[in-house]
């Protein structure tokens, strides 16, 4: 049953969107704009202002006068925090609206954004508005020689790192940029939020949101635009002191790059492969379920989706089967149809790509146990794809496909599959399943992933830091390690 377009979210898309700079919308420098499409069909659904650097000079500037002047500055950390507070009430208040435009822009089901995606990204402000007060210094004994004449007092303050730059992805438009904002605001920074081209449309809500909750002009801005274009002079851009980027890491390498000008912070989520292990004590019901959850939630546009399935010989087939099984039950369909299951990838970008991974993966030998093609010709459908007779050296297993697609591998010993765990440039995430708790731990510590899982999988807290090892990225986000990357620490010495 189709989910009915609330008139809000139709009004909302019809009408094309500006830019927020200085709590004020305003038309790109150009007066150019770029159009946003329905992954479900492939039609237009709206048109957004296409920034470029003449932009993002613009909300530079009006975040570094925000971010100097007396307002934001001198405001407290208790009314900080409440300010964050009120933003998540607002999205709260707007949930059934926010979660549809999330849906008609990225084609996730409206039912899972509804539960998930909107709710989760109320929470993390909740959780960062709390932290608005807690970001302390210390004070430090040293060892310095005391004397009559020369004592010294010493003390660190931890302040905010100034004016960042924040570069989203198009997997989870809300959350992400829910992720990116929370840290940064609690700390006291100011903004200039970048949203991918492809998903704008919620972070432009949430900017109205923003300025309706009432932070200050100039605090968060938002910069619609291609990367090229608007991404790429943010993240080189000499007056921000700091880049924060989610996305690939192919182009968490030109941020890298682009960042060394004034050789601000930079912080990084990128890719993974991330290895789902399963041996043969584990609950196996439960954990060929979860397997298929950890590959095909969000489309397996995950960058922890466990695309990598390591089973224990003994009980492969049964996994492997159990796993397909699942896939081939999945109704694929418009995020606004009632019972979808499973959406459509987010572009026809995205779609070539994956169907390339699946023709490369037929092409080397591997057989597909369900799915292995496009799903109909109307929008940018990828059947849920289970692959056997994969080998380590074949792309699919390699190399990111961001898609709905898991490689399953059987594996003899634990000795072997920590090595093969490893076996890849990324290091996001992991899942491991056994009843032997001793077993778990002692694989958890011997993977290089920013998060194990272990009888579970994609579990997300506010609380809880998420990151990667190797090319996964720099840093953390969520919980109290997301401070670190919009705070800078200073030491005071004093002589009494």
């Amino acid at each position: 049953m189709q989910v009915e377009v609330l008139k809000e979210v139709q009004s909302f898309t019809e009408e094309p969107k500006k830019i927020l700079i200085n709590n004020e919308w305003v038309a790109s420098a150009s007066g150019e704009t770029l159009p946003v499409y329905n992954p479900a069909t492939g039609a237009e659904l709206a048109k957004v202002a296409a920034g470029n650097k003449e932009d993002i000079d613009a909300a530079v500037q009006a975040a570094r006068k925000a971010f100097e002047g007396n307002e934001w500055h001198s405001m407290t950390p208790s009314n900080r925090g409440k300010l964050i507070w009120r933003l998540a009430d607002l999205i709260d208040e707007n949930l059934d609206e926010l979660a549809q435009l999330e849906s008609l822009d990225n084609g996730k089901p409206y039912n899972v954004a509804k539960v998930a995606d909107v709710p989760l990204a109320a929470d993390l402000f909740r959780y960062m508005a709390g932290w608005a007060t807690k970001i302390e210094g210390s004070t430090i004994p040293i060892s310095t020689p005391k004397s009559a004449k020369a004592q010294h007092f010493v003390y660190t303050l931890r302040e905010p790192v100034g004016v960042v730059g924040q570069i989203i992805p198009w997997n989870f438009p809300l959350l992400m940029a829910a992720w990116k904002l929370g840290p940064a605001l609690a700390a006291g920074c100011t903004v200039v939020l970048k949203p991918a081209e492809q998903t704008p449309l919620s972070a432009l809500r949430l900017g109205e949101l923003i300025v309706e909750a009432g932070f200050p002009a100039g605090v968060v801005n938002i910069v619609t635009g291609y990367g090229e274009a608007a991404g790429a002079p943010l993240a080189a851009h000499p007056d921000v002191d700091k880049v924060a980027f989610t996305g690939s890491t192919e182009v968490g390498k030109l941020i890298l790059d682009a960042a060394k000008g004034n050789l601000k912070k930079v912080s990084l989520e990128l890719g993974g492969k991330s290895p789902n292990i399963v041996f043969k004590d584990a609950n196996l019901k439960y954990a060929t379920s979860a397997a298929a959850n950890a590959i095909f939630f969000n489309h397996g546009q995950c960058c922890c989706a466990g695309s990598r399935l390591y089973v224990e010989r003994e009980v492969f087939d049964q996994v492997a089967e159990g796993v397909a099984g699942r896939a081939k039950k999945i109704r694929l369909g418009a995020g606004m149809e009632g019972d979808t299951q499973m959406g459509p990838l987010v572009s026809d970008e995205q779609l070539r790509r994956v169907c390339s991974y699946l023709e490369s993966g037929a092409s080397q030998g591997a057989q597909a146990l369900a799915g292995g093609k496009r799903h109909g010709e109307q929008g940018y459908f990828v059947e849920p794809t289970v692959l056997v007779n994969t080998k380590p050296d074949m792309k699919v297993v390699q190399e990111e496909i961001f898609g709905p697609v898991v490689t399953a591998m059987p594996f003899d010993d634990i000795e072997e599959i920590a090595s093969v765990a490893n076996d890849t440039i990324y290091g996001l995430a992991a899942g491991i399943w056994t009843q032997d708790i001793s077993k778990a731990h002692r694989l958890a510590a011997r993977i290089k992933a920013g998060t194990v899982w272990v009888n579970c999988y994609n579990v997300f807290d506010a609380a809880m830091p998420f990151g990667g090892y190797k090319q996964s990225g720099w840093g953390r986000e969520m919980g109290e390690e997301a401070l670190k990357l919009y705070t800078e620490v200073k030491s005071v010495c004093v002589q009494i």
